[in-house]
């Protein structure tokens, strides 16, 4: 079989055994990037020389009879708002075209640690901020289902890239659903876990207390293997929980629901919902009964206010955050500045595309003086109320199960000139991270041959839990080997 087919467990567990060298495995992800690439446009760029040689090194490790970490050998894409020490990290945007980190993120840290090889950055929404990937500064990723359509946001081309079968695992960020709603789209895993679970630090800021980096892939078992290494505690990130995430694996593969409860909330079955999705869900939802899970009736009564509330907090960071880019510390300086004030404006009006501009401006409205309160304020004590609705329903139940997305992959262009309707697209995944929980899509069906993404919900820090939940579905979903054809 070819090596790019393989998931990065086997691929792993082939290369410890000396059955594939991990040359093979990355020439084999060059060979299908190759093949694919022209149609999806996933990647912003690739590391083809650094990845062979990496991989020629850690052959050479394992000639000499030593070993390789959890995913030696393994091809990896990661985001384009991860940093790497070295190399460009854009956020896909203009602004930072010619940026080249000085360190590494600590989830690329330990994935190389881990002995991973990275062969690519994704293409992304510009600093994360959209929800079809059209956003990108540079172009379009398309959906490898139907090139016509797009992959999700603001993670399609970390999606894409696992979806088209470049890599078997991937590297993405989820602010409001960044992760789950392109996984959704294109029909992989995507797991956003616990904020705190996996360290920020090296992540190129969108939205501070929403922001959580998490892994793509073909099964939840490959999830599970990469939320195991980036998982943990890291002291160079103050919002980095004192927590490890243990054997995450032999929890998913031990994976028994029997007996769980699974809290159904009526707030997320709403109008507008495609009715091909929404039956697609309830059936999927249906076989935890099969797996000896109990369906109970739960309420979230302060869902409806998850996009306003959303789209003033993210906004509102977003434009503290990306204040630093002026043209003056580092990034894309104007050549037509007269004066300090020219050179900001200049600076940003050149560098930042019409979404981050529009996202700056809101911000910087909703925290301005006399609308602080009435809109800020208001905003956060709101977000206390839907993380109050989350705890109350744990009470009752073990997860909650939900729709990721209303609708299946949207064509390209229809959504660009309608704000409102793109912000839509992320309304069941955004009060998850406004709680800060885990959640992750799994694919539970296709409409008119188009994937269908499950969302399962998770208490704080019970990771392995929402993962294990995931595998326990993924076994008797009828899905996986459909995925697994499409590569």
């Amino acid at each position: 079989m070819d090596s790019w087919k393989l998931g990065a467990a086997e691929l792993a567990a082939g290369i410890a055994s000396r059955s594939i060298s991990c040359r093979a495995a990355v020439e084999g992800a060059f060979a299908r990037i190759e093949q694919v690439e022209g149609q999806v446009k996933a990647l912003m760029r690739d590391c083809r020389e650094e990845a062979l040689a990496r991989a020629d090194e850690l052959d050479r490790r394992l000639a000499a009879g030593g070993k390789l970490g959890k995913l030696g050998g393994v091809p990896v894409i990661v985001k384009d708002n991860l940093c790497w020490e070295g190399h460009v990290t854009s956020c896909s945007s203009k602004i930072l075209e010619s940026y080249r980190a000085p360190y590494t993120a600590h989830v690329v840290e330990k994935l190389l640690a881990a002995d991973a090889i990275v062969v690519g950055q994704a293409n992304m929404d510009e600093f994360a901020m959209g929800s079809s990937t059209e956003n990108s500064a540079f172009h379009t990723t398309r959906n490898p289902w139907d090139t016509d359509r797009g992959p999700g946001g603001s993670s399609g081309g970390s999606a894409a890239s696992v979806a088209a079968g470049m890599v078997p695992v991937s590297l993405g960020s989820d602010t409001g659903g960044s992760i789950r709603q392109p996984a959704s789209f294109c029909g992989v895993v995507g797991f956003k876990p616990t904020y705190g679970a996996v360290s920020r630090r090296g992540l190129v800021a969108f939205s501070s207390s929403l922001d959580q980096i998490g892994p793509f892939s073909r099964t939840v078992e490959d999830a599970a293997l990469l939320f195991e290494v980036i998982g943990g505690h890291d002291a160079g990130d103050s919002t980095s929980a004192k927590w490890e995430p243990g054997e995450v694996l032999s929890a998913v593969r031990a994976a028994d629901v029997a007996g769980r409860k699974f809290g159904v909330p009526e707030e997320y079955f709403i109008d507008g919902m495609e009715k091909g999705v929404e039956d697609a869900v309830r059936a999927a939802i249906g076989k935890f009964r099969e797996l000896g899970g109990e369906l109970v009736p739960v309420s979230l009564p302060h869902t409806r206010y998850a996009v306003p509330i959303y789209y003033i907090v993210a906004t509102a960071e977003c434009s503290s955050n990306l204040a630093r880019y002026d043209g003056v510390h580092y990034g894309h300086r104007s050549a037509e500045a007269a004066d300090l004030l020219s050179l900001y404006s200049r600076t940003r009006r050149e560098g930042f595309g019409e979404e981050v501009k529009r996202r700056i401006m809101l911000g910087t409205y909703a925290l301005s003086a006399g609308y602080y309160d009435a809109y800020y304020l208001r905003a956060l004590k709101v977000r206390a109320l839907v993380k109050q609705d989350f705890d109350a329903a744990f009470e009752k139940v073990d997860y909650i199960v939900t729709p990721t997305s209303p609708t299946v992959p949207f064509r390209l262009g229809d959504r660009v000139d309608d704000p409102l309707s793109m912000y839509l697209s992320d309304v069941f995944t955004i009060n998850v991270n406004l709680a800060g929980l885990p959640g992750i899509s799994v694919p539970c069906a296709f409409v008119d041959g188009l994937p269908v993404g499950l969302q399962i919900i998770g208490r704080s820090f019970d990771d392995s839990g929402v993962l294990a939940a995931a595998a326990a579905f993924e076994k008797v979903s009828g899905v996986a080997d459909r995925i697994a054809m499409n590569s």
